[in-house]
């Protein structure tokens, strides 16, 4: 059983719109989104740049995929409650 520990991340790309991911490395995967390194995403392509709004962790992939998804099916403001509150807890 592996012990990596997953994130879900949100980034509020240079349009204002919201991308929802995971991955295991936050840092590199924000690298890539914007075009620091290769494997972005299509949809932040044309977005750039992107800055971090929101991470929550995960003990598992399957888990993080489970929150991606319910996070992807929020309406925007709820998203937007969410990156708040997160804010608001540092």
């Amino acid at each position: 059983m592996s012990t990596k520990t997953w994130f879900i991340y949100i980034l509020r790309c240079a349009d204002d719109s919201l991308y929802t991911g995971i991955t295991l490395d936050v840092d590199k995967r924000l690298d890539e989104h914007n075009g620091i390194e290769k494997n972005g995403a299509k949809y932040t392509l044309g977005r750039r740049p992107v800055k971090l709004a929101y991470t929550e962790s995960s003990n598992s992939r399957s888990a993080a995929c489970k929150r991606e998804y319910a996070i992807k099916n929020l309406t925007r403001s709820e998203k937007e409650i969410l990156i708040q509150q997160r804010s608001d807890e540092k």
